[in-house]
């Protein structure tokens, strides 16, 4: 009886909305990450290399971003966020089919940018429609909505593995079903809810953005520099596969870690949620911050399947600390009239500055070494993890 009475205070707060945006995310992830896990060798055999990794991890975020911070504003001014979601969750889905078809790396380079073209599109409205849905519990809506996320995450890494390793599918036609998974994922958006707005028709962009408050621009401000810092998720699944030799291993492996890495962040994002609604935001954010610098620190000297094993793990619990909380932290700190505009504003900034992070990330490991791509990460984390814990303890956030 017990037992039953604390599962139903954990589901306690979290509408029929975020559940159903929960699924939809769900069955996305399941879609995405039957690629992504796979992207960064199929780039290689495509006969990219680092720069390349860097180039369209960079570029895909790059619009995804531009897109994230109109998308936000046009959802507030028109008062309909849905049809925004609808449509990004449509042309992703599209792209990932395309996907399949790619000779070329720089047929990836087209087809990845518009694919994170999508994500800009439904980002920020969705975001939005989680967060007017839970006004006293937002930590624990966004936990839940990050922990279905990735348990999509983890289905779909497991069903790339069990396509490329057991039965032996090729890149492409992984990919292909990948898409087909993506276009299921429409259907519980017809059951989404959302509260009828009046379109503010006197409502700009230029007002939106000025109307942002002075903590939020700061808190955007660190958020950037540790965006700086957390470069493409491909470099970690190249590191192993350097790491190790042998056509299915070298393959194999990286998505096994990468499927550890979302059980974690799958396991922590909900409790970390509810954490950070009764002790606030800042805490579990500097400390992602922190444990993501010394992540990048030890990945320098990993060699084994052990290092990679603790490594991945901790990969997962900064993004279980960092992910989901940033945003909930710039919806607490975004006004509720402006909120689309205030994550869409957050989403692009953070992305523009992982287009530069992707270059200069490929740029180190081509031209100089692997390492040096990790030491720039742990140094740039470090960084904004003391720029927002001093901003913190002047009271800025308060």
């Amino acid at each position: 009886m017990r037992d039953s009475k604390k599962k139903w205070k954990l589901w306690q707060g979290i509408s029929l909305n975020v559940i159903l945006l929960g699924v939809v995310s769900f069955l996305t992830d399941v879609s995405s990450e039957m690629i992504h896990p796979l992207l960064p060798m199929f780039i290689v055999a495509l006969g990219g290399g680092g720069m390349a990794v860097g180039l369209i991890g960079g570029l895909g975020d790059s619009l995804s971003s531009i897109l994230k911070v109109f998308a936000g504003f046009w959802s507030d001014k028109s008062g309909r966020r849905k049809p925004f979601i609808f449509l990004g969750y449509a042309l992703s889905s599209i792209c990932k089919i395309f996907l399949a078809f790619s000779t070329i790396w720089q047929h990836v380079l087209i087809l990845r940018p518009a694919e994170r073209v999508g994500k800009g599109l439904r980002t920020a409205p969705r975001d939005a429609i989680i967060a007017d849905s839970s006004v006293e519990q937002r930590g624990k809506a966004f936990g839940f909505h990050r922990a279905m996320d990735t348990a999509g995450a983890i289905g779909g890494s497991l069903l790339a593995f069990t396509f490329f390793y057991f039965l032996g599918l090729d890149y492409k036609m992984i990919f292909l079903l990948a898409g087909l998974v993506g276009l299921s994922a429409l259907v519980p958006l017809f059951w989404v809810g959302e509260k009828r707005r009046e379109p503010k028709k006197g409502l700009s962009l230029r007002i939106g953005l000025k109307g942002l408050s002075k903590p939020l621009r700061c808190f955007i401000l660190v958020a950037v520099l540790f965006s700086l810092a957390d470069f493409n998720y491909m470099f970690f699944l190249l590191k192993v596969k350097e790491a190790f030799v042998g056509p299915k291993i070298s393959v194999a492996l990286p998505v096994l870690f990468y499927v550890w890495f979302n059980v974690i962040y799958t396991l922590f994002s909900l409790p970390v949620g509810v954490v950070s609604d009764k002790l606030g935001r800042k805490l579990p954010i500097i400390l992602g911050y922190f444990l993501f610098a010394a992540t990048c620190l030890l990945f320098t000297w990993a060699r084994s399947w052990a290092h990679f094993l603790a490594l991945f793990g901790l990969y997962g619990l900064v993004y279980a600390l960092v992910d989901g909380q940033q945003r909930a932290f710039v919806s607490d700190l975004g006004g509720k009239e402006l909120r689309g505009t205030a994550l869409g504003t957050f989403h692009t900034s953070i992305a523009l500055a992982n287009v530069l992070d992707g270059l200069i990330a490929g740029y180190l490991w081509q031209y100089i070494s692997p390492s040096a791509v990790f030491l720039y990460g742990a140094g740039v984390a470090f960084l904004s993890a003391g720029l927002f814990t001093v901003l913190s303890l002047k009271g800025m956030f308060k």
